[in-house]
């Protein structure tokens, strides 16, 4: 089964935590979007959505759905995003889109976080995907200093600005055994909005889309 395919899968799967009238919270990437397209085939209608990118809001308005903003909603009942890399502990890594910061809030702001991938993301502990960090603009060379003291290297991300207008910083060969303890490190260096690592709130469950069906962990 192609990878284009088991996306569709895992999206279909994801349907049956949506219901009408909710107000759901949707991430970014081609995951995601295949759930958008599926939602739009299935008819179901959430009350609102909050959306994690300026691409994701298109998308959802383009079938119909009203986008408001989470100041206007307070605590979400679901939401629905994809990963770039899973391990077993449902801890992801995420950014490779570029939304990591709105993503991060939004999972913040939810009751239930359910993660879509593929077989292709998942992982024992993470480790291959590069970490990405939003950094603000005049902090992104300090900021590529500490993350070289933490053992990473970093390369910005060319001809790339987050919907934030922030940079990233693509951090390879970080030591994540420890996730959680690597995220808060992370996180309170000056200059970092946040990293794409959800450590401290991980997904609560995760749907595997795999060549045997799909898998619920």
């Amino acid at each position: 089964m192609s990878q284009d395919r088991l996306k569709i899968e895992v999206a279909k799967a994801a349907l049956r935590y949506v219901e009408d009238g909710m107000l759901l919270g949707v991430g970014t990437g081609s995951t995601v979007n295949a759930l958008i397209d599926q939602l739009a085939s299935a008819g179901i209608r959430p009350e609102a959505a909050v959306s994690s990118s300026e691409a994701t809001t298109e998308r959802l308005k383009a079938i119909g759905i009203e986008v408001t903003e989470l100041n206007h909603t307070g605590d979400l009942e679901l939401y629905i995003d994809g990963a770039d890399e899973v391990d077993a502990h449902k801890r992801l890594i995420k950014g490779g889109g570029g939304a990591l910061t709105r993503e991060k809030i939004i999972a913040a702001a939810s009751r239930k976080f359910i993660c879509i991938v593929d077989e292709s993301k998942c992982r024992p502990v993470l480790s291959e995907f590069p970490l990405p960090v939003e950094v603000l603009p005049m902090a992104r060379a300090y900021v590529a200093r500490q993350m070289i003291k933490l053992g990473g290297q970093p390369e910005l991300r060319e001809d790339f600005v987050t919907d934030n207008g922030n940079l990233i910083l693509d951090v390879r060969n970080l030591d994540l055994v420890d996730p959680v303890r690597v995220e808060t490190d992370i996180n309170q260096i000056p200059g970092v909005v946040t990293c794409g690592l959800f450590a401290r709130r991980a997904a609560d469950q995760v749907l595997v889309a795999t060549e045997s069906g799909i898998e619920t962990r």
